[in-house]
């Protein structure tokens, strides 16, 4: 089904039956994992004798799912991940349709570290500036879905890297990685720190996902995103962001 979308004064065509869903699902099954926690449980409730699942001889499917937004899949998260305020990831981000530039880096090697680079943003980018930025990198295996994420040191964006973005206006980052800061870097979490412009003037409206997955046959360039969310009153929530292919 087409459908002819207005947004900031531009129209575009998309197929909305050509959904490109990027999101990692949480499963108890085959899930990532990162941050040194236990991996995501759902298990049924079990009250005396009355189980809450159908197999077992319960009447319902009744689960109680424990996890973590920030280390078991795809998640978005709002500048309430570093201050001291939390702003609820559910007030924040109201609307949900955004352009989106596809980029595919692969980061640089420096010393012993892999970084992305302002000037790879830079090349990446020209003059675009969207509303949104998914970044793939590179190896992209398929293993990123169900990745063991701890002690791995993952590649990161540099800190000007990050600046860069958004001083041209991204207001809306996604990557498949489960960080855009180092695993190990006491704290400072400049790569956040730049991009929500903190502590000087926090963009309280630019949202960072983390742990999205972007299948090879995707192909770089702009799309329509749509960034869906789980309506939890968090610094960050799981999240389903969907790409519109633009005609």
């Amino acid at each position: 089904m087409k459908a002819t979308i207005t947004h900031n004064r531009n129209t575009f065509i998309v197929d909305l039956s050509k959904a490109i869903d990027i999101s990692i699902p949480l499963s108890a099954v085959k899930n990532p994992l990162a941050w040194y926690i236990d991996p995501l449980a759902i298990e049924p409730v079990q009250i005396e004798n009355w189980v809450g699942n159908v197999a077992q001889g319960g009447d319902v499917n009744f689960n109680t799912i424990t996890f973590n937004p920030h280390a078991h899949g795809t998640h978005t998260e709002t500048v309430g991940h570093i201050t001291k305020k939390v702003h609820s990831i559910n007030k924040v981000l109201t609307q949900f349709f955004f352009t989106a530039e596809l980029i595919t880096v692969a980061p640089e090697v420096r010393g012993e570290e892999l970084v992305i680079s302002r000037k790879q943003m830079q090349y990446a980018l020209q003059d675009k500036k969207p509303e949104a930025l998914v970044i793939r990198t590179i190896p992209n295996t398929r293993d990123k879905k169900t990745r063991q994420w701890s002690n791995e040191g993952w590649p990161f964006m540099a800190e000007a890297a990050m600046k860069h973005l958004r001083e041209i206006g991204v207001k809306h980052l996604l990557i498949d990685l489960p960080s855009v800061d180092p695993e190990k870097d006491g704290g400072k979490l400049m790569a956040h720190r730049a991009f929500w412009n903190v502590p000087d003037q926090p963009r309280l409206d630019a949202t960072i996902t983390e742990m999205i997955y972007v299948p090879h046959k995707v192909k770089d360039g702009s799309y329509l995103l749509n960034l869906q969310i789980a309506s939890f009153e968090n610094d960050a929530t799981p999240s389903k962001p969907v790409l519109y292919s633009l005609e």
